[in-house]
């Protein structure tokens, strides 16, 4: 089912701009550490949310994964004296901060981990147009929301560009850190499963009382906007192999088995997006030295990814119910609210 005109025309403007980023979106784009503000600023009013944070392995990598003798074997093969400093490990393990040109491990994976730096749009997103909560109107709050949005800031319901922060990181986006660090290229990272386990933070609505998991129709989009951008970011991975390694095998099988997945959901989905990503599956060769088809394949997935983010909202898509992981396979629970 489609969304109500309203939506469509307000978040017209962001889905345009979107659009036209799907390669700036790429894994590979460097965070602005000179726009975080880190974790602290968020708790203020997010109380909850950040004891939630302070129970998940997001928050205990901050002292945790420079101390542990895999995190070290791999430094020492990539050549990296201090964990901490200015490595390749900042991004993905770390909330990083950057002041007079130098930067600083703040926390570990935090906030602005998947909602993005958040100077632009900390202030804007949470004065309630200068007023008091329950005194700024629903028009109000509605442009609010958007300027934030402009400004920079992933909500919710942005289910495109969160997927992205996520597997930016859970596709290990470095070829050289596998094949001669020996990391991992990835984990095995599906969207509802590992966001609603220990991460879950559903709680803004009720005034942190209580922290529900999604509904069937957000787990629904979220399920198939992941595997679509699990699809983009693994064609993206191989496109960029230069030897077969390690690095270059690893993706190449995630993206088949992600290819497989895809084509079962475009079988019960038949949306335009789904449809078209099917076709472009059939021009896919995963093999080397193939660069440019397999980033052109990659964007015409993620735009197909991005138009249906913000077209629908689940409520037409049962079909898929039971391809989505049940709660017996979520990843850890939440802390306890009380």
């Amino acid at each position: 089912m489609k969304l109500s005109e309203f939506k469509k025309i307000l978040w017209t403007g962001l889905t345009l701009w979107l659009l036209g980023s799907a390669t700036s979106l790429y894994a590979a784009q460097p965070v602005a550490h000179h726009k975080v503000v880190g974790p602290d600023e968020c708790a203020e009013c997010h109380k909850a949310t950040n004891k939630i944070w302070q129970g998940t392995h997001h928050f205990s990598t901050f002292t945790e994964m420079p101390r542990s003798q895999e995190a070290r074997d791999i430094a020492q093969k990539m050549g990296i004296k201090r964990i901490k400093a200015d490595s390749v490990c900042l991004d993905c393990h770390f909330t990083t901060q950057e002041k007079a040109g130098v930067k600083q491990v703040v926390a570990g994976i935090s906030c602005e981990s998947c909602h993005a730096p958040a100077a632009d749009w900390l202030e804007r997103h949470s004065e309630f147009s200068g007023k008091k909560k329950e005194q700024e109107s629903e028009q109000e709050a509605v442009v609010r929301w958007q300027d934030s949005e402009a400004a920079g800031m992933i909500r919710p319901h942005q289910l495109y560009a969160l997927a992205k922060n996520c597997y930016s990181c859970h596709i290990t986006p470095n070829e050289k850190l596998v094949n001669t660090g020996g990391h991992s290229a990835g984990s095995p990272f599906e969207l509802v499963s590992w966001s609603q386990g220990e991460v879950r933070h559903n709680v803004w609505h009720s005034d942190g009382k209580e922290n529900p998991i999604a509904s069937p129709e957000r787990q629904r989009m979220m399920f198939i906007v992941g595997a679509m951008v699990e699809l983009e970011e693994s064609l993206r991975a191989v496109a960029n192999a230069t030897q077969k390694a390690e690095y270059a095998i690893t993706m190449a099988k995630r993206a088949k088995i992600a290819a497989k997945r895809m084509a079962k959901i475009g079988q019960m989905v038949q949306t335009d997006e789904t449809q078209q990503i099917m076709a472009v599956l059939k021009t896919v060769k995963l093999k080397l030295n193939n660069k440019e088809p397999l980033e052109k394949a990659a964007a015409e997935v993620a735009g197909a990814a991005q138009r249906f983010s913000a077209s629908y909202d689940g409520s037409g898509f049962a079909a898929v119910d039971s391809l989505i992981p049940g709660q017996d396979k979520y990843k850890g629970t939440p802390e306890p609210l009380n």
